[in-house]
Order: structure tokens, then sequence, then C-alpha cells
């Protein structure tokens, strides 16, 4: 039985026990950021008083930090090799391999040092990091070493990729690697700004070999980097849903070609988009504010194009199970299929949060909801919802399926139990944030009434609502890191890598699309209009810059 399972393996047994490393990892710091989130959700509610020596922004760091980059980042990069390995020839090479731990092993490295900073309240610069707040400069050496490593796993899938095409010569790429490789192209150009923010300005300034750092140019430089993690996250989430989900269902992908246009409409639009996010600041003009809003605007396309594509795909499958009516299709889904359900509630979550992203990015309306905690509710439906119960789906096959085991069918009751938990209490924490964000609730800030300000009393009671879908929402981080403990100890056995033929009647896929010196040009290019301009503005005509905060 053992040796049948070994053989069963979709992937080397050496490049599972990577892929295995980031996901446990993705889990650990799941939880602890888990841990620092529902403690502050329920000081911002009042009804919780931190002991002496923990602070409130301590814990909101903790929690952005653990949650959006280090369990994001970590799964996502475990799942891609895991994929590429799946599909291109059934292994990583050697080389692959090895740069994949070297990667491993830099961002583990970076993310003890960056944690243990913060713990001891060094580094409480809030998510984004910004100046002129200022954090031990250990803490900006730790981002560095998680980037860094990053890399190392992007070019250990760029390796992979361009060793099977050499190999492979006329042939079509594998989707799921097709689609790797063009998130791993978005993640390394986009971390080059805050690559350059921190080791140009942030790390010469913390360490007092610089008195004053240009605001404007460290903010501009982070969000170049900070709309495109957004995709970062969401891509390999839609790489679930392209090729995984259809296996899943039992039918096949709707189109190819149509996937590998969204994905380089994504790897186009999702970079020189930054100035959206600064929209409220002063020293950008408008007319290039203006010229990234188009740009943020141009996504709507392939997220649109992505769920024509899934519903096409889901109707096409339950009309060929004998589905009738309008929408018999919708009933023939498998409900009752962990991998399945959790996506699927991501994917339906997405609709409300993108509904919020257009607001977000439009210049007047984003005027009303601009540092309030409409923006904090947005956040947590796109990356703690849609792309967090994607990740939990993935995990329900991925584990089993590089291990040698088998999804039980209580797993599948525990899983589904825990994507309705997470979905519950996103609705009380979410729904709340945009509720009071609208009456003019800020965000980033403790628990406080402004000396009973008839505002702020007004904001109270959806603060507490906040507190209580925290801990309903950590209730959900518990079980599910339950539940992957469950699944390295299910019986032994074999699960399928679910991976998606393409439906026989799509179209055939143009030979363009993977011509990357096209694409790469055409991303150099858009980011050049959108940022060489301003950016040069902002060196030869600095501000007077500012000194070090530290509020803590």
């Amino acid at each position: 039985m053992e040796t049948n399972t070994k053989q069963a393996l979709p992937i080397d047994r050496r490049d599972a026990t990577l892929v295995l490393a980031h996901v446990l990892l993705a889990f650990v710091a799941l939880l602890l950021g888990g841990i620092a989130g529902v403690l502050q959700g329920l000081v911002r509610g009042g009804l919780i008083t931190l002991p002496s020596g923990i602070g409130y922004y301590q814990l909101l760091t903790a929690h952005g930090v653990l949650m959006a980059l280090i369990f994001t980042t970590y799964f996502i990069i475990g799942f891609m090799l895991s994929g590429v390995a799946k599909t291109t020839g059934g292994r990583l090479l050697p080389l692959s391999r090895k740069l994949g731990w070297i990667g491993y092993v830099l961002m583990t490295a970076g993310t003890v040092i960056g944690t243990i900073f913060i713990l001891l309240n060094k580094a409480t610069v809030l998510y984004t990091f910004y100046a002129p707040m200022q954090a031990s400069p250990w803490f900006y050496i730790a981002l560095v070493l998680v980037v860094a490593g990053s890399w190392m796993s992007g070019i250990a899938m760029f390796h992979n990729y361009r060793q099977w095409k050499k190999t492979n010569r006329g042939k079509l790429s594998p989707l799921f690697a097709f689609m790797a490789v063009v998130t791993m192209i978005m993640w390394m150009v986009a971390t080059v700004g805050v690559a350059l923010e921190i080791i140009l300005q942030l790390i010469p300034w913390s360490f007092g070999w610089v008195e004053r750092v240009n605001v404007m140019l460290s903010r501009t430089l982070f969000w170049f980097f900070g709309h495109p993690l957004v995709y970062f996250w969401l891509l390999p989430a839609y790489i679930c849903w392209y090729v995984v989900i259809p296996k899943v269902i039992g039918g096949k992908m709707f189109s190819d070609a149509l996937a590998r246009l969204s994905f380089l409409l994504f790897l186009l639009f999702s970079i020189p988009v930054g100035f959206h996010h600064q929209l409220m600041e002063p020293g950008i003009s408008d007319f290039w504010k203006y010229l990234q809003v188009v740009l943020t605007m141009m996504v709507v396309i392939p997220s649109l194009m992505t769920a024509f594509s899934l519903f096409a795909t889901f109707e096409r499958t339950g009309r060929e199970k004998g589905a009738q009516g309008l929408f018999g299709w919708f009933k023939m889904l498998p409900w009752k299929d962990v991998r399945f359900f959790a996506p699927f509630m991501g994917m339906l979550i997405f609709i409300p949060a993108g509904a919020g992203g257009i607001i977000n990015a439009s210049n007047q309306v984003n005027a009303v909801v601009h540092n309030t905690l409409w923006v904090t509710g947005h956040f947590h439906l796109t990356v703690a919802t849609t792309v967090a119960l994607t990740f939990f789906g993935i995990t329900y096959w991925l584990i089993p399926s590089i291990t040698g085991r088998t999804l039980t069918a209580r797993m599948h009751k525990l899983g589904i139990a825990q994507t309705i938990i997470w979905a519950v209490g996103m609705f009380f924490m979410s729904g709340s944030m945009h509720t009071a964000g609208l009456f003019g609730s800020p965000r980033r800030t403790a628990f406080t009434t402004y000396q009973d300000h008839p505002d702020a009393v007004f904001w109270m009671p959806y603060h507490v609502a906040m507190a209580v879908g925290g801990t309903i929402l950590f209730i959900g981080v518990v079980l599910m890191v339950y539940n992957v403990v469950a699944l390295l100890r299910a019986p032994k056995g074999y699960t399928e890598y679910p991976l998606a033929e393409v439906a026989e009647t799509a179209e055939q896929t143009p030979r363009l699309f993977e011509r990357w010196g096209v694409w790469i040009s055409l991303v150099v290019i858009l980011i050049l209009v959108a940022y060489s301009v301003p950016m040069m503005d902002m060196v030869n005509n600095p501000v007077p810059g500012s000194k070090p905060f530290v509020t803590w």
C-alpha cells in the first residue's frame, strides 16, 4: 500500500516536502495573525483592555503583516510551486528545488526577525509601514529578506517553465505554469518599488545615516507595490477558479485563450495604478492621478471575463448532467464538496468586494470614504474572504494530494462548517466596517469616544458588531488550523491533483500570448508612461522631508 501511495503522488516527494513546508508555515502565520486580529477587534469595540506592555497598534501591525503579507505569500508560493511541478513533468528541476529552499530559508528568517521586532514594539508602523513613522532598521531588513526569498522561488518557477518550453518546442505551455509565471512576473516587477523604498530610503534613515526621508516619494514607491500586491493575492485564486474548479465539478474549462488573456491584462493594468491610493495626497498633479484611475478601471475587464468564463463553465457542466430550465444547472453544482464550496463562496463575495474597489478608485467617491473603516471593510472582503476562502478550498485537496492522504466525508463536513463560520463572521465584521465607514468612523484608531462626542458614540454599536464578527472569524481560524492538522493525519490513499482539460469547442489559443518579450515590453511602457514624469518631479523637486516619528 505504501509503495502504491508513493507512485500515486502527483509530484516528486522532495518537491512535496518543499510545498508542505510553505503551506504549514502559512497557517502558523494565519493563527498568530488571527490572535492579534481578534484582540484588536475586541479592543476597538471597547470590550477588553489590553494588559500593560501590549499596544493596540502593535497588534494591528502584527495582524496586518502576518495575515496579509506572510500567510498569503507562503501559501501562494507553495501552491504555485506544486502546480508548476505537476504540469511541467511531475517534478521541479534540481536547480529549481534548490532555489525554492533558498527562498524558503530567506523568507522564514525575515518572518522570524520581523515578528520578533513587532512583538518587541520596535516596529509598530502598521501594515503599510508608512514613513515618517520609523521602525527598527532590522524590521526593514526582515522585509527585504522576505522579498528576496520570494524572488528565489519565482526564479525557480521560471527555470522549470523555460526548460519545459525548451524540450517541448512548438507546444502550448501548461495553463497552470503559464499563470504562475504571469503572477510571479507581476510580483517581481511590483516589489522593485518597495525594495527601492526600503533599501534606498528607509534603512539608511532608520539607521540614522540620513536625517530626513522624502515622504511623498516613499509612499509612491510603496503603492507602486501596494496595489499589485492585491492581484498577487487574487491571481492564484483565479488559477484555482480557472484550472481546478472545472475539474472538481466534473466539467471542462470554458476557454484556455480567455484565461491566458485575462492574466495578461492583469499583468498590464495592475501595476501602473498606485496613485489611486494617493488621490487625497498633495504633490501629485490631477492629470497623473486621472491617468492611473483610468488604468485602474481597465482591470474590470479581465475580472468580468473571469466571471463570464466561470459561470459559462458552471452552466455547461450542469446542462451536460441533465439540468433543465434557466437555473437548473445551479442545483447540479457539488455543494457538499468543500473543494468547490469554499472557493465558490469566495467568488460570490468578490462581487461586492469588486464594487467597493471601484468606489475606492473613483476620485469623487473616494473623498467620502477615504481613511474610514469602509476601506478596511473592503480590504477584508477581498483578501480576507475571497482570497482566504479560495486558499482554504485549495488546502483541502492540496495537502492530501501531496502527502498521499484521502479527504474523508467528515473532513468535507468540517470544511463546509468552517467556510460558513468564516462567511458569517465576515458578514458581521465587514458589513459593520462598511456601514461605520459611511458614517465617518476612521480606520487605524484604537477605542475612543472622542470625549463622548455624539458621532463617536453613534459608531460604537458597529464597533461592537465588528468585535463579534472578529470573534466568529477567530473561531474559523482555529477550526481551519485544526482541519489542516487533521488533513496531515487523514487515512492514507490517493487524492487527485485536480487540473481541468479544455472543452473541445474552445477556440485555439493564439501563439502571441506566449511571446513574453511583447507583454513585458508593454508592461514597461505603461509603467514609464504612468510614473516617469511624476517621479522625476518628486526627485528633482523634493519636499523638505521628515524626521522620524516614534509615537509608541
